[in-house]
């Protein structure tokens, strides 16, 4: 791998900004759309929002296209209407002809949903396209990426994996951006605070008060051809609850996309001195949370790295959920110097025939993670691998609790990527008449 070069370019003025008094405008309509793939899309789209809301001086309306998954994430910011698409190609090529054509469509951003670019911009909108896994494409999957994005937005990483390079050289419009992620609640400071641990001492070191708060998040879980996403929490969260109970936590709560008799269970079946509560939470509630506990243990989403780390949050990441995650927690823990990535035991699948297969595409390497998780889950309760993976996270607590620098993977990518991204948004606005003009 190779070091991806800073190219980050310089904030674009936004043309909608005009000097003196701005005139009465119509409200310009933006569409926007995040992957059906978790929650990290829609987090995405939560930070370019605020951003767009904080440096606009043109009114902005947003109609909404699939995101299913993550319209819950985005309930706090207003969408006017929200459209599902049909799967077939040419279906959802047509519907999305038609939304754009009633509601005036001038611009749309859209989060790692290659084909809803790929229909908004056969439609004539100019749209802004966020690659936030940029580390993650091959040969295989380039029919999958809209390189002729009015604006292809690559999230900046740690490493570029060669076999990328082709493909990003492919881009019409390649801007590397800054991390997409959501600011910090109002009263916390912006720049990186001092690492925290978990024993008792100086902080930043082995050696602080005690770890009473854990915050658990699972994400959006679902994906495209994963037969079961409760698989990984039923085999997952039992482990994690019974070694934060371990290691002396008093509270936690489990957050992500988990139904209500799965997550009744769980919280039923905590462990003896671990106050447990549970349920999504809206973006901005989330960003609250992590300022309120003391440890992070996260399924290895890229964009809660990413948040947690601008906060300073010690942060242990769980097996991974997908071939992406397998990337994100590597490089976590490459960044903050201390090993607290858990991995899957061979018995689930080996993490380097997964990388093997994604020379073919994606797919193929999630076909092998989703069979793994799922076999381990239709065992009873779990078992074998429950209590080993109850071991390997509360090893990975307890080495998160000597202390690390937990802001080094964010730092070294940037905080201004929600800023990037809607600074390119509004210079398509200000440059594309409106309909009929």
């Amino acid at each position: 791998m190779r070091r991806v070069p800073d190219v980050r370019p310089p904030a674009l003025r936004p043309a909608a900004v005009l000097p003196g008094p701005a005139p009465r405008r119509e409200p310009v309509t933006v569409a926007l759309a995040g992957a059906e793939f978790g929650w990290g899309s829609s987090g995405k789209l939560s930070a370019v929002l605020s951003a767009l809301r904080e440096r606009t001086q043109v009114p902005l309306r947003f109609v909404g296209l699939a995101s299913g998954l993550g319209r819950p994430l985005l309930a706090e910011h207003s969408v006017e209407r929200w459209y599902d698409l049909p799967d077939a190609a040419a279906d959802r090529r047509g519907a999305v002809g038609r939304i754009v054509r009633s509601h005036g469509v001038r611009a749309a951003v859209v989060v790692l949903d290659g084909a809803v670019a790929a229909a908004l911009q056969a439609a004539g909108v100019p749209t802004v396209f966020v690659d936030s896994l940029p580390f993650l494409w091959t040969e295989g999957d380039r029919a999958a990426l809209p390189l002729d994005a009015t604006v292809y937005c690559a999230q900046q990483c740690v490493d570029l994996p060669p076999e990328c390079e082709g493909i990003l050289a492919s881009v019409a419009s390649l801007r590397w951006v800054e991390a997409v992620i959501g600011t910090p609640p109002a009263g916390f400071p912006l720049e990186f605070p001092a690492p925290r641990s978990g024993t008792a001492g100086t902080p930043g070191t082995a050696g602080t008060r005690p770890w009473c708060k854990a915050l658990v998040s699972l994400g959006g879980l679902g994906a495209p051809r994963l037969p079961d996403w409760t698989a990984y929490p039923r085999v997952v969260v039992p482990a994690v609850l019974d070694a934060l109970a371990d290691h002396g936590v008093q509270e936690a709560h489990l957050a992500g996309n988990l139904p209500a008799g799965l997550l009744s269970g769980l919280v039923e079946r905590s462990p003896a001195g671990l106050r447990v509560t549970a349920g999504p939470l809206p973006h901005s509630t989330f960003l609250a949370e992590l300022t309120r506990c003391d440890v992070l243990l996260a399924s290895p989403g890229l964009t809660t790295l990413l948040e947690a780390g601008r906060l300073g949050v010690p942060t242990v990441c769980l097996p991974p959920q997908n071939l992406s995650q397998i990337f994100n927690g590597r490089a976590h823990s490459r960044a903050v110097g201390a090993d607290v990535r858990v991995a899957w035991p061979g018995s689930v699948f080996r993490e380097e025939e997964a990388l093997g297969l994604r020379s073919k595409g994606e797919d193929h390497a999630l076909e092998l993670i989703y069979g793994g998780i799922g076999r381990v889950a239709a065992r009873a309760d779990g078992s074998p691998g429950t209590a080993g993976l109850r071991a390997a996270v509360l090893a990975a607590v307890r080495r998160a609790a000597r202390g690390a620098d937990w802001g080094a993977l964010t730092a070294a990518v940037g905080t201004g990527g929600a800023a990037q991204v809607a600074d390119a948004l509004l210079a398509i606005v200000g440059r594309t008449p409106a309909p009929g003009a």
